[in-house]
């Protein structure tokens, strides 16, 4: 099996895994690696780069690698999410690979409004708020679509994704709860729904072995435990040590301040994100909550962690650390 991305905090969560229900491993990656399995450092953007040799022996494919980020270049989003993944996918077939699990994101919904029980068929939403979600969905897109080859292909879309080695969810909260004051865009009434990244392992791997049914199916995983933003703000806080003073950002004010600040930033060509940007407002300012019986159904998948827990462990270690 190869796992892509395989030095992401996801990435290291799929190997051990796969390890453990048997499988031999090639994971793959542009970082460093010091985990079990055969490993072989690769970027797969690179125009020299042989997938064809990191897929050949493989009978299956887990596709994790992406540029996960909500600020960057609209070319390096394609160049790592859509045409790595068209590469990647043509390589395992001409491999012979017989599997191949693309791990997509629900940004791909992301609106400015409240979503609750997103389902199967739920669409995606119109207009993709960022560079992110266009390209995920363009290569979702991809990978999903009817194959003559008889490679069967499937995505897992994860909600927050939260645990050790987690390189995006938690270094943002970290810093916001760390702010002496803190907006919450609609005074944080908005529901989110953290992910431990074992339970979105368990998921991919299980997607793996029932390709074949699930083929062209994309299915939405998360931890099922709603928590309000203006809460997870608080215990991560308080586990941080921190006593940011809440402030109540009116979600009309929100949006002009977003668009502003993202669109100057975008004139002057910041490389870091803005303090506020219409994808972060769309995220915290707004639920978004799923549906678990399509992952039950076609996965027999029910969350096995308390991600909320274990995102407030993480963050006790940093705390410690510190």
């Amino acid at each position: 099996m190869l796992i892509t991305g395989a030095t992401g905090g996801l990435g290291k969560a799929l190997v051990r895994e796969a390890l453990a229900r048997g499988h031999q491993v090639r994971a793959t990656g542009r970082a460093a690696y010091a985990g079990p399995g055969e490993f072989v450092a690769c970027d797969l953007t690179a125009p020299d780069a042989d997938l064809y040799a990191l897929a050949e022996g493989c009978q299956s494919v887990i596709h994790a690698a992406a540029l996960s980020a909500s600020w960057g270049s609209r070319e390096d989003f394609a160049a790592a999410n859509v045409e790595a993944t068209h590469r990647m996918l043509d390589a395992a077939s001409a491999a012979g690979c017989q599997r191949f699990v693309f791990v997509s994101s629900p940004s791909i919904y992301a609106r400015f409004r409240d979503q609750e029980q997103i389902g199967e068929h739920t669409p995606p939403a119109d207009w993709p708020l960022n560079h992110y979600a266009r390209t995920k969905l363009a290569a979702e897109r991809v990978a999903l679509a009817p194959r003559s080859d008889g490679m069967a292909t499937c995505a897992i879309r994860p909600r927050a994704l939260v645990g050790e080695g987690d390189r995006v969810i938690l270094p943002r909260l970290v810093e916001m709860a760390s702010r002496q004051r803190l907006p919450l865009p609609g005074g944080g009434k908005a529901l989110v729904e953290l992910t431990d990244l074992r339970d979105v392992a368990w998921a991919c791997l299980e997607a793996e072995e029932r390709a074949h049914a699930i083929t062209g199916k994309g299915i939405n995983i998360s931890g099922g435990r709603p928590v309000a933003v203006r809460d997870l703000a608080r215990l991560l806080a308080e586990a941080l040590g921190h006593k940011p003073q809440m402030v109540h950002l009116p979600m009309p004010l929100a949006r002009v301040l977003a668009t502003v600040m993202e669109r100057g930033a975008q004139l002057v060509g910041a490389k870091s994100e803005p303090p506020l940007t219409r994808y972060s407002l769309a995220m915290l300012g707004h639920s978004q909550t799923f549906d678990p019986e399509p992952a039950r159904r076609m996965l027999g998948f029910t969350p096995q962690h308390d991600a909320l827990e274990t995102l407030l462990t993480e963050a006790r270690k940093l705390e410690g650390a510190a």
